[in-house]
């Protein structure tokens, strides 16, 4: 299964940097995106480094999450793929 890095999780002021949002292929709703919760997810850097994450919650109604990485993410992640496990 695999994703789409959408953003940092952000408020008006602050961005996480730790904590990212994540749109999953073929999820639309909030009641799908509950099923995907403590799923572990991994960004593959370009130069083949690999970053973990955890799923903790979702993000709005449309199916979005917000997955939780041990380092923070570089700029670069926004819009590449994750592959979850």
């Amino acid at each position: 299964m695999e994703g789409k890095i959408v953003s940092f999780r952000r408020s008006i002021k602050r961005q996480q940097k730790y904590q990212m949002i994540v749109k999953v292929n073929g999820v639309e709703n909030k009641d799908k995106a509950i099923s995907l919760l403590n799923k572990k997810v991994t960004w593959k850097s370009p130069a083949g480094k690999e970053i973990h994450g955890v799923v903790t919650n979702t993000h709005g109604n449309s199916g979005a999450l917000r997955v939780q990485f041990e380092k923070g993410l570089p700029g670069q992640s926004v819009g590449k793929i994750v592959s979850f496990s």
